[in-house]
């Protein structure tokens, strides 16, 4: 057959299954369904995880490359687990001070305690309670990435002194000082009374969650008046990237050696790093891909058998077409790719309405959350080939049998 004529034949295909839906929506729509909510689930799915992870590496890379963190629990653990970390020594500060004084593959060491749910006055103002207040000493604001824009950072003689002073994020001084220069100023943060001697520059969000929503101030300070019998973490800063293993490797000896942990018994304080929490995230994201996968896998097979039926109805009603083609010369494939062709255009029309509607969906919930969309081109490409590989297969069978009619019976069906 020429390629002129196989374009034609194609193109009567593809008007005869657009006739065929047309002439049967409700059958048709209910036959897709399964298509439309498979497709859309693992589109809509992939979208939002191909999102959070691309969001995740930009958001780790702004903590630098070469910054990891020790604490006492590991990043996720169980609620059956709880009672074994918190039975491990606490990470103090002499321990900060040891990986500081020992370590020579760091730049920075920055041990640090926090504290949510506080609520910021100034006068008459006063913030939401959706703010953190951290306990942390000059090397926290690189370690953790942050910069000042007003004033100044913590120094090494306000934690000697435990002096009263804080450090403000954006969200803070836009509430509490929309028409003020806020350094020099004094707020009350549970009861007491801070010097405000910096603010930091905007941050936005991180994880879905708001930076500028931090208080600093010295660890001393911190430790004086929300008490000391806490674990810290420490943020470590390797002096490049070349280094970060060999700095972890000198931090776990340092640490296992202070904390005196046996030889051959598992350290007793978790290393954290942005691979940590991107293996993490990974792990979840990898079971809610099964899950979808799952529920695509039954949705297509309902859809494919649902094609079956609709094909094998059509070809019944349908049967004296069929052996009038048959009598003008339709040869038995003819017969056997059209119906085959209606039978992927049905399932390929199904799954680019589930394409459609997964992305869309994808993008109105990125629109609502701080998770964010991407669209999915590998995973879209992948879903029209397997909507097209089941319409073949699940067609191949009533394409088979309409091919197979003997053309005088069909002639004579009533």
């Amino acid at each position: 057959m020429r390629p002129v004529e196989l374009v034609v034949q194609l193109k009567e295909n593809v008007l005869i299954a657009l006739d065929v839906i047309r002439n049967n929506k409700m059958r048709s729509f209910l036959t897709l369904l399964g298509i439309i909510i498979g497709v859309m689930s693992i589109i809509g799915v992939q979208s939002l995880i191909e999102g959070l992870q691309k969001s995740m590496h930009e958001q780790m890379e702004q903590l630098g490359a070469n910054v990891f963190q020790v604490q006492k629990y590991p990043v996720e653990f169980g609620h059956q687990d709880r009672d074994k970390y918190r039975n491990r020594k606490d990470i103090t500060w002499d321990h900060a001070r040891a990986i500081e004084t020992y370590c020579t593959a760091v730049s920075h060491v920055a041990p640090e305690a926090w504290k949510g749910e506080l609520i910021i006055k100034y006068k008459d103002r006063k913030t939401s309670p959706a703010n953190v207040l951290c306990g942390g000493v000059p090397a926290f604001f690189p370690n953790n990435g942050y910069y000042i824009d007003q004033g100044r950072a913590i120094s090494d003689l306000d934690v000697q002194q435990k002096n009263d002073v804080a450090v403000l994020g954006m969200d803070i001084v836009e509430v509490l000082f929309p028409f003020e220069y806020p350094v020099g100023k004094m707020v009350n943060i549970e009861g007491r009374r801070y010097q405000v001697i910096g603010t930091i520059e905007k941050m936005g969000k991180r994880f879905g969650e708001s930076q500028d929503n931090r208080v600093v101030i010295p660890l001393s300070t911190f430790l004086k008046y929300f008490g000391s019998n806490r674990s810290l973490n420490i943020t470590i800063q390797a002096r490049t990237p070349d280094l970060m293993e060999s700095a972890q490797e000198q931090v776990i000896g340092i640490l296992r050696a202070v904390r005196k942990v046996p030889p051959g018994e598992p350290n007793d304080f978790e290393i954290w790093t942005s691979d940590t929490l991107i293996e993490s995230v990974n792990k979840m994201t990898s079971a809610i891909r099964i899950g979808a996968i799952v529920i695509v896998s039954f949705a297509l097979l309902v859809a494919g058998i649902g094609i079956m039926n609709i094909m094998l109805v059509s070809i019944q009603e349908r049967t004296r077409e069929i052996g009038i083609r048959m009598a003008i010369g339709a040869r038995r494939s003819d017969i056997q790719t059209q119906f085959l062709i209606e039978a992927v255009f049905l399932s390929v029309m199904g799954g680019i309405i589930g394409i459609v509607v997964g992305v869309g969906l994808g993008q109105f919930v990125a629109l609502v959350s701080p998770v964010p969309a991407v669209i999915p081109l590998f995973t879209i490409m992948l879903g029209f080939l397997v909507c097209a590989a089941v319409g073949i297969i699940f067609g191949v069978y009533p394409a088979a049998k309409a091919s197979r009619m003997d053309p005088i019976v069909a002639l004579r069906y009533e």
